[in-house]
């Protein structure tokens, strides 16, 4: 099936999950989608265990989707992009040692915690599995997925600085995750072990070295939307910048993600101010807003589809339960030990720390890092306990986070 015969049938999909979601169900407009696939995904296996349909073409078409590129190489750049648009980077300041520590030390407690309470639970139930896949888990699991996490704020009625706090650290923990996840599956697939130099000069090249980038690119966009005043030409720079920038970063070995936060940052906030007359900011934020909406309702729903290609056994649905359990004990931990440390400096809203924890969803990037895993049947457990780790992420705690966080706030 051609590109273009796949995304129009994922756009069909999206389109009337969107209106069915919107005329019935009124949940968030992600979470209401992928609840929609999902029931389309849960019809169709009953029908076809029934053997009323035959589910082998829709199987092969899903499967046949490289959703991991797709996301981790297409997708991902546009959706941080606009998700950074709109951060008030003058806020954001005040916050920003908060946000790193969260990003970047949390990451690495939350995927030590988890992978090791996924492989005890593992062995608990008497199923061989490596730690280092356990550990592969924490990696992929620990970030939280910054479009999911911007889709309930939206909504939350949280203040604007606990906001900026949970939606920031969501922006840039995706960067640090991946690089984690690389070393370690670098380590798995038996190549030199990588000594603490390296990972430490990798860090830095992939953290300071995107932020350098992203700037660089910003600033030179900004000097070209500042010489003309055209909005469609300014919207097609600003398209450039995300699909130029996002290739160019990978080329050269630093992180996409961070390069396009920083300089969504950048053009959301000082090129927004200086660099675009009134009616390119109107334009601008309409043309990424519908971008934005558009690109979730086709990487939710596909979320949703993948349940049709997915084989969970007794054994994934336990260890799946486990891998949940530890996702949430990895969080809780992760944000704990920062913030109580952080406290004796700075000061935390009621309630940060659970809301943190709760507010913590995950979604496309882990799956899009499980998928990337090399085949064999360790690659399937951690597919399969990722997917219910996601759905349960978006599903229970997306849909629950409203509401909890006016009962924390409350309390």
């Amino acid at each position: 099936m051609i590109t273009f015969q796949t995304l129009a049938i994922l756009l069909t999909f999206a389109a009337l999950g969107a209106y069915i979601n919107k005329r019935f169900l009124e949940l968030p407009a992600t979470m209401g989608v992928m609840v929609v696939a999902l029931l389309i995904s849960l019809a169709a296996l009953g029908l076809g265990r029934l053997g009323l349909v035959n589910l082998a073409a829709s199987s092969a078409f899903i499967s046949g989707v490289d959703f991991s590129g797709l996301f981790l190489h297409g997708m991902l750049s546009f959706l941080l992009f606009a998700g950074a648009l709109h951060v008030d980077l003058s806020e954001l300041k005040k916050f920003r040692w908060i946000v790193a520590i969260l990003a970047t030390a949390g990451v690495v407690v939350a995927t030590f915690v988890t992978g090791g309470l996924v492989w005890h639970a593992a062995n608990l139930f008497g199923f061989s599995f490596p730690y280092i896949y356990a550990l592969l888990f924490g990696a992929l699991i620990a970030p939280t997925d910054a479009v999911a996490v911007l889709g309930v704020l939206k909504e939350s009625g949280l203040s604007k600085s606990l906001r900026i706090k949970i939606a920031s650290e969501s922006l840039f923990n995706d960067g640090v995750g991946v690089v984690i996840f690389l070393v370690l599956l670098d380590m798995m697939e038996g190549h030199q072990l990588p000594g603490a130099a390296d990972i430490l000069f990798t860090l830095i090249w992939s953290g300071l070295g995107s932020v350098i980038l992203g700037l660089t690119l910003g600033w030179i966009t900004y000097r070209l939307l500042n010489s003309i005043d055209d909005y469609k030409v300014e919207v097609l720079l600003t398209l450039a910048l995300v699909a130029g920038g996002y290739s160019l970063a990978e080329t050269i070995g630093v992180s996409g993600p961070i390069t396009m936060v920083v300089a969504g940052l950048f053009m959301g906030n000082h090129g927004r101010v200086f660099g675009m007359s009134e009616k390119t900011r109107k334009h601008l934020d309409m043309f990424w807003e519908l971008l934005d909406e558009v690109l979730n309702a086709l990487l939710f729903i596909f979320i949703g589809l993948e349940m049709m290609v997915i084989t969970i056994t007794a054994t994934h649905l336990a260890l799946g339960l486990a891998a949940i359990i530890a996702m949430l004990t990895g969080r809780f931990i992760s944000v704990a030990i920062p913030v109580l440390i952080m406290r004796m400096h700075y000061k935390f809203e009621k309630g940060t720390i659970r809301l943190l924890t709760w507010g913590g969803l995950r979604g496309g990037i882990s799956i899009a890092m499980a998928l990337a895993l090399p085949p064999g049947p360790e690659k399937d457990v951690v597919i399969a306990m990722t997917y219910l780790a996601v759905v349960f992420s978006i599903l229970f705690q997306g849909t629950t986070f409203r509401h909890a966080a006016r009962m924390i706030v409350k309390s």
